[in-house]
């Protein structure tokens, strides 16, 4: 009879107990999910022609992708992540992937030339991302058709 009296407490202690650490382990594994900042740019340019420049965001590491819809036969992507260091005298840093049909690894640097083609985003290699500034970029097409699509830059 004695046990039983002993032991109820017991176990409210330990239930206590345990209920307690949980909720500190709980309380310390919660972790904080920041949304990124995106934008996206679409595009139709005329033979020719560039985009209005971009500026980026500096100092931060920003994705761009950006892809060719039209013509249907040019349809391509590619993909670069860039660093716009806010330094005129360092000015972009980039790496990542051309589109088909060739898929290759682009990467360079470049503070001041503007026009300096960064990748490429059809299938064709005729309209690409360019270095606009420092810190900004632009969408070139050097063939003799339109070409449409889109550049989507997350950071």
């Amino acid at each position: 009879m004695r046990i039983q009296k002993f032991s109820r407490p017991l176990v409210i202690l330990l239930a206590t107990v345990v209920a307690i650490i949980t909720s500190i382990v709980v309380a310390n594994a919660t972790q904080t999910i920041t949304t990124p900042n995106a934008a996206s740019i679409s595009y139709s340019l005329a033979a020719g022609a560039d985009s209005a420049a971009t500026t980026l965001a500096t100092n931060k590491s920003v994705l761009v992708m950006g892809c060719c819809t039209g013509p249907a036969t040019d349809a391509g992507v590619g993909q670069v992540s860039l660093l716009a260091t806010g330094n005129a005298s360092v000015g972009l840093q980039w790496g990542g992937l051309e589109s088909t049909p060739n898929i290759n690894f682009t990467q360079g640097s470049d503070a001041i030339a503007k026009g300096l083609h960064i990748v490429f985003v059809d299938y064709a290699h005729k309209v690409d991302i360019r270095v606009a500034s420092f810190a900004a970029i632009l969408i070139h097409n050097a063939d003799t058709v339109t070409h449409a699509g889109n550049v989507t830059i997350i950071w």
